[in-house]
């Protein structure tokens, strides 16, 4: 087993945030993905479109996107497309959202059926000016997608609605199979990483989770300028909470606008995490470069 003494993270020496790093070396092979080709990708693409739909695996850029639409999964993105909080490492543009759209779910539910999905992961934009958050909409999706395919697996990545047990409870009692919220980075950088968030909400979401009985999943970007010292406190809090899966993978800058990459992590201190996670106490670790929370996602029940 590989010591947690061994891996070699940058130190964080104050909690105050930084002004931007340059940015870190180029990107190195095992970072360097395929373009999205292929007629189910463009199939998939289109059929999003066509229902006015939108998808996280865009809206984020993610790493992913040719390997998980070409295998027929995507995640859904409800709410829109505007977030109104201004996270320092997301793609997803931040305004004022529009209205909501009361037939989306029942176009989510539709699209799942078409894609045969065995496994369907449904997120969101934070909404912090609607009075539910847009737990209510959360709820209606899951409670849809499940009437229309009664054999699908149901994964929610909400968020963390200020901490509000209310609104949790919404998504809670439709009964979703995996509920995930993701910490994203270390305590001491959520003033730059996540300024409108919160690592208490976080911690106290997941523990609520757990306890009415929900499977947690949450997951944490690593090359932010997290230490050692503090990842590994980090998923000793969620392991402290319950959590029963846990995501790790590289932050990759979207664009020049976001936050720098401070620190590429190297494939094989991607895995001594692994085990150090699992020892820990995680039923489940997924640990890689290129991991993202919903990477993978039906290996994790």
């Amino acid at each position: 087993m590989t010591s947690i003494e061994n891996l070699d993270l940058p130190i964080i020496q104050s909690s105050v945030p930084r002004p931007a790093s340059p940015p870190a070396e180029r990107r190195p092979e095992w970072l360097k993905v395929k373009i999205p080709t292929g007629e189910t990708f463009q199939f998939l693409k289109n059929m999003m479109r066509s229902k006015e739909l939108h998808t996280v695996c865009e809206e984020a850029r993610c790493p992913n996107m040719a390997e998980c639409w070409s295998a027929g999964t995507a995640t859904f993105m409800i709410l829109g497309d505007t977030c109104t909080r201004s996270c320092g490492f997301c793609a997803v543009k931040t305004g004022r959202p529009g209205t909501i759209d009361v037939e989306e779910p029942g176009r989510v539910a539709e699209a799942v059926r078409l894609m045969d999905l065995k496994h369907a992961v449904i997120t969101s934009v934070n909404r912090d000016e609607l009075a539910d958050g847009g737990a209510g909409v959360f709820a209606d999706t899951i409670r849809m997608t499940r009437e229309q395919n009664p054999g699908v697996r149901i994964e929610v990545l909400i968020p963390d609605f200020k901490g509000n047990h209310d609104l949790l409870q919404l998504i809670v009692d439709a009964r979703p199979d995996i509920l995930n919220h993701n910490t994203e980075t270390v305590p001491s950088l959520y003033r730059r990483v996540r300024p409108q968030g919160r690592y208490a909400w976080t911690l106290d979401l997941l523990r609520e989770a757990k306890r009415q009985g929900m499977t947690t999943k949450t997951g944490i970007m690593l090359g932010l300028g997290e230490s050692r010292e503090e990842l590994v406190a980090t998923m000793r809090d969620l392991v402290e909470r319950n959590v029963d899966i846990l995501t790790l993978g590289q932050y990759l800058q979207p664009t020049k606008q976001h936050l720098p990459v401070e620190r590429f992590l190297t494939p094989a201190e991607f895995d001594e995490l692994r085990e150090i996670g699992l020892e820990m106490g995680f039923r489940y670790v997924e640990s890689g470069p290129l991991v993202r929370s919903s990477y993978h996602a039906e290996r994790h029940v």
